[in-house]
């Protein structure tokens, strides 16, 4: 479908938030799902982009998503002015966050992986105690703290080499809290070094944990087979769809 663009902000360099107004996707949208998004009138580039939904606004049927322009479609996409119609498919995606009955909740991103981690720690404000682990290469790159810390019981960034906030990363300050506090479940997304340690520290201390994939899809429905996976079935091993079968997946049920 064809949605206007009423707000575009660049929150940094080449780092830009899109909010686009559609109630079909606003109201069904649900945390861990994305949009498959078409760049250009032409036939260049031909696929579409998928970008993570960061946050939803369902009385205002505002959708907003972040990306950062990391090539040629993507720097086309932010080109596009306020007013303009955004070609959208969506949303997208089959595995989502599962958010019913979490009453002590760890959620850790990576870089750009903080952005589909919003929208889930909203969903949870008020129902849990939701620690949040936010991990960035340095201070150049930390964004979102103020809007996590408004929505989260406690927010820790943490960035590479220290210069902002706590020096390591984030995985190393998770894990010293689990040790004061375990919780329920574990929600993660960002690099696979990180959610590949996240994987390998639930299954350990036997914590239920979702992880969020990505990929490049170039279809989003599991038609074009670009994105596929590992998928644990018992003692067997299938291959699944990051688009189709996730991008959230259960950490003991996903090869990475």
């Amino acid at each position: 479908m064809n949605v206007k663009l009423v707000k575009k902000e660049e929150l940094m360099q080449d780092l830009f938030k899109f909010s686009v107004e559609s109630s079909e996707i606003t109201q069904n949208a649900k945390p861990g799902q994305f949009l498959e998004i078409r760049v250009s009138d032409n036939i260049d580039p031909f696929l579409r982009r998928p970008i993570s939904i960061y946050n939803t606004d369902k009385e205002n049927n505002i959708i907003e998503f972040i990306f950062q322009i990391r090539g040629k479609g993507t720097k086309i996409l932010a080109e596009k002015k306020e007013g303009d119609f955004i070609d959208v498919l969506g949303p997208l995606g089959n595995g989502t966050f599962e958010v019913e009955g979490k009453e002590n909740v760890m959620i850790i991103g990576g870089g750009i992986g903080i952005f589909p981690l919003y929208e889930l720690t909203k969903q949870l404000k008020n129902k849990s105690n939701t620690r949040v682990y936010l991990g960035f290469r340095n201070e150049n790159y930390v964004v979102l703290e103020k809007e996590f810390q408004e929505i989260a019981n406690s927010v820790i960034v943490t960035t590479d080499d220290g210069s902002y906030g706590n020096k390591g990363f984030a995985i190393e300050y998770m894990k010293k809290d689990i040790l004061k506090n375990k919780p329920d479940i574990i929600y993660a997304c960002g690099p696979l070094a990180m959610l590949k340690i996240i994987q390998e520290l639930s299954i350990t201390e036997n914590i239920p944990c979702q992880i969020s994939l990505e990929e490049r899809m170039g279809c989003g429905i599991g038609a074009c087979l670009g994105c596929a996976v590992k998928i644990i079935d018992g003692h067997d091993t299938k291959y699944g769809h990051v688009c189709k079968d996730g991008p959230v997946f259960w950490a003991n049920q996903v090869e990475i």
